[in-house]
């Protein structure tokens, strides 16, 4: 064990440090806490002074001592808040198996927008035609691509990704089957014969316009949010 060292002429770290000493049932003798870091160290008053090991302060504050001439140099380790804070930093964001696998899902959302468009400015047939089958086909794909990206999800930021991810294929869904149960009505008729059929929807026109937002959000690699997610 090395000499007992004052806690007070440590200086340099040290001055950044509270130290709180709670008396004891034996004697003079204290225990030394340091904030921001788990552990104690036995103090010992004498002539007025607090007298610690330094080992001890190096242990408490996961530190390293090096001596040089005839000054001992502690420097303090980071402290359980700050390792606490980095660790939060490092779960926000999107984990990347989660931001792969969700820029797949919305190729595989757009693939299956593109080809409803297309059946719906060409006035195609649907139900059990080539075209309702080939809009079931990408429809099931994205919906598996959705599934992978839920299991990938891990931070918060992923899953707050995930709930915009799966509010843009639920819209989709929904408009797709509206078309569907409507392709031989008035509106239906109406969106295969105008020059723009889409331009005057307004479910389409909101979710070609959250499809381009999150396409952006997941290329960014952080949550944010926008009106026509929801």
């Amino acid at each position: 064990m090395l000499p007992l060292i004052q806690a007070r002429p440590l200086g340099l770290a040290l001055l950044a440090i509270v130290m709180m000493a709670s008396a004891q049932a034996q004697g003079d003798r204290e225990t030394l806490f340091v904030q921001g870091y788990r552990g104690e160290a036995n103090v010992i008053r004498s002539q007025g002074r607090v007298l610690v090991d330094v080992q001890d302060l190096a242990r408490i504050t996961r530190g390293s001592l090096s001596f040089e001439d005839e000054r001992i140099i502690l420097v303090p380790g980071p402290s359980d808040a700050s390792i606490s804070a980095t660790d939060a930093v490092a779960k926000s964001g999107f984990s990347p198996p989660f931001m792969r696998a969700a820029i797949e899902t919305m190729a595989s959302i757009r693939e299956w927008g593109g080809m409803l468009q297309v059946i719906v400015e060409n006035g195609y047939p649907v139900g059990k035609a080539m075209a309702g089958n080939t809009i079931r086909a990408y429809q099931g794909r994205a919906e598996d691509n959705v599934a992978l990206a839920a299991t990938a999800a891990t931070t918060e930021d992923d899953h707050l990704g995930l709930e915009l991810l799966r509010n843009e294929f639920n819209s989709v869904q929904a408009w797709a089957e509206r078309f569907v149960d409507a392709r031989n009505s008035l509106h239906a008729a109406e969106l295969s014969t105008s020059e723009h059929p889409l331009n005057n929807d307004e479910d389409a026109q909101k979710i070609i316009h959250c499809g381009q937002f999150l396409a952006q959000m997941f290329a960014g690699g952080r949550f944010e949010d926008d009106a026509s997610c929801h």
